[in-house]
């Protein structure tokens, strides 16, 4: 009971729960990509991925669970930490420079997150939820099937990136999820205590490149969705 007191009343116990939910969210991030990238191999691919998760409610609904719990453990802590780093440096910065070793995306790690977290809101509430009132298209996502009977996963991702607005919010949070993880998985190679001045430069390059491959991946969808290369076929 006295070691998750300390863990989650000491500043080193918090960046240890933000480096650890960190890595948990981090794996989810790359797992949901090559989920989602299973779009450019066609309707087939993706409904029969979707179908899978949709019918194993024992997997699924444990994933989710736990997937908003690390974001809230994550968000906690940061703040927390945050909130412990100013009361440490009470006189103003205001008008100092802004620190040389401190990458922009180290300095606005609160901020993205914030915007991050509200972004997994939206995306939860309008591919998952299926809430017709946000989707700006006017269609009930959870009444399209294939021809199978399955739910046309591959139809309501064409359907709703091919509005500007809401593949504009999508490209906008991964850029920030990707500066995120640029400084983030560096950050939490630290606090795990797994980076020392030998490896270092090696971990921040595994961190940039990462986020980059991240980037890409998650992009080229709506961007392929816009520029009609996938779903053509979808009226």
């Amino acid at each position: 009971m006295n070691i998750i007191t300390n863990l989650f009343n000491s500043s080193l116990g918090k960046k240890f729960i933000m480096a650890i939910t960190g890595l948990a969210l981090f794996l989810f991030v790359a797992l949901h990509l090559l989920g989602n990238l299973q779009i450019f191999l066609g309707p087939e691919a993706l409904n029969r991925y979707g179908h899978f998760l949709q019918s194993n409610p024992e997997i699924i609904w444990p994933a989710r669970i736990g997937l908003l719990l690390m974001v809230a453990l994550h968000i906690w802590s940061a703040i927390k930490l945050s909130a412990e780093n100013k009361a440490a440096r009470p006189i103003s910065y205001a008008n100092a420079p802004a620190p040389v070793a401190a990458s922009y995306a180290s300095r606005t790690m609160l901020m993205s997150g914030l915007i991050i977290a509200a972004f997994i809101i939206y995306h939860l509430l309008h591919f998952t939820a299926q809430l017709q009132a946000i989707n700006l298209t006017g269609k009930n996502f959870a009444g399209l099937f294939d021809s199978q009977g399955r739910h046309d996963v591959f139809a309501m991702m064409v359907t709703g990136f091919r509005q500007p607005l809401v593949s504009g919010f999508y490209v906008l949070a991964i850029i920030l999820l990707c500066l995120h993880l640029s400084h983030g998985v560096s950050a939490m190679f630290q606090s795990l205590g797994l980076k020392n001045k030998t490896y270092a430069p090696l971990i921040d390059c595994f961190a940039k490149v990462t986020a980059l491959v991240i980037f890409i991946g998650y992009i080229s969808i709506p961007l392929a969705v816009l520029l009609h290369l996938i779903g053509k076929e979808i009226k």
